[in-house]
């Protein structure tokens, strides 16, 4: 439905030039929901911008369903106000002035070229749009009234009046507070999800972006690193940036020592078996990355014949569903997430077992 292709981006600096994007190319299906993930100044905002016509790339294509929105070789450039999209910004951008009814027909009776529908079209696309946000009965209510989270719902209505093709999200839960953040995470999911719209999310956050998502890209200095489900990107990564990016990780470093499916990696906490693929050669340095949920810790020894190091407890923070922990093993500090019925206490003799399925091996 969404196709992007040799997206190119610049932007003058006094050193020079920031290449914003850089060859950025992807396809968003029907339906999807996908996010578009990466730190501060990693390009997500430039590529959200473009799709919108607010920025104009110096190369490449953008085609939303069968049109072709932008082309710069064919000097093709849609106006946004002419893109079948609707937009939510991170600062909703609700005009103060006006009341919820107004802020959500403004597109309806000004974004559009040509006549203005009729006065009683507006209304029933208002109400509908409203009614599919949950704010039904507030088209009289000044927006300088309205709560944050009210103010979200208000922007959201606005962005699908005019019923677009294309949803673009720029991090529009970033002003909520943590609760009601995690609340709206939901039910925006789910009104995208019922309305079968094809939604661009762009974030910061990993955390929206894996509950969120049907499909996650990690876009890093410009570039597409990598696209995956969620649960993909966050147990199969073969980027160590983008595991690193992802969440806590574990990385340890070490060589081959035995090739083949029944691999064995020599690493600074010891030998480590793991499973490879025939192509890694013998000697060769790799790194693995092991999340804190995946080691496991124990008083007593478990009956494991691979993967079970001795270690300490060094630290250990009670966060209620679990223990955040680091384990010394063999002069190495490993993150854990231990459990909290546990109790275990700094300085805590433990054994350490990594199982080998939860292990990535990253480039």
């Amino acid at each position: 439905m969404l196709r992007i292709r040799n997206l190119h981006k610049t932007f003058p600096v006094e050193e020079g030039e920031v290449r914003a994007l850089r060859d950025l190319t992807l396809d968003v299906s029907e339906g999807e929901f996908f996010t578009l993930l990466g730190p501060s100044g990693s390009g997500k905002s430039t590529a959200l911008r473009c799709l919108a016509g607010l920025e104009h790339p110096e190369e490449g294509d953008i085609f939303i369903g069968d049109e072709c929105v932008f082309s710069a070789q064919r000097g093709i450039l849609v106006p946004p106000d002419d893109r079948p999209i609707g937009m939510v910004f991170q600062s909703y951008a609700i005009w103060p002035h006006m009341d919820v009814f107004h802020n959500v027909a403004f597109p309806l009776m000004y974004g559009s070229k040509g006549d203005r529908p009729p006065k009683t079209a507006i209304q029933e696309s208002v109400r509908e749009a409203l009614d599919s946000v949950d704010m039904a009965g507030y088209e009289n209510r000044p927006a300088t009234q309205l709560s944050g989270g009210q103010q979200q719902r208000v922007a959201l209505a606005r962005a699908l009046v005019r019923k677009p093709r294309l949803l673009l999200l720029d991090e529009p839960l970033s002003n909520l507070d943590a609760r009601l953040r995690e609340e709206m995470r939901v039910e925006l999911k789910e009104l995208t999800r019922s309305l079968a719209i094809t939604t661009f999310f762009v974030t910061h956050d990993q955390v929206e972006a894996l509950a969120m998502s049907d499909r996650i890209g990690v876009i890093i200095s410009g570039a597409l690193v990598e696209t995956g489900s969620p649960h993909e990107m966050y147990v199969r990564t073969t980027n160590k940036r983008v595991a690193e990016f992802l969440g806590i990780t574990n990385t340890l470093e070490g060589r081959v020592v035995q090739a083949g499916p029944q691999a064995k990696i020599e690493t600074e906490i010891g030998l480590l078996s793991f499973g490879l693929n025939d192509e890694i050669p013998l000697n060769e340095s790799v790194s693995v990355v092991v999340r804190p949920e995946a080691l496991q810790c124990s008083r007593e020894e478990p009956q494991v014949a691979e993967n079970l190091f001795e270690g300490t407890i060094k630290r250990a923070i009670f966060l209620g569903s679990f223990v955040d922990g680091e384990v010394q093993v063999k002069g190495k500090t490993l993150r854990v997430s231990l459990n909290p019925y546990q109790a275990f206490v700094p300085g805590e003799r433990v054994y350490v077992y990594i199982p080998q399925e939860h292990c990535q091996l990253t480039e």
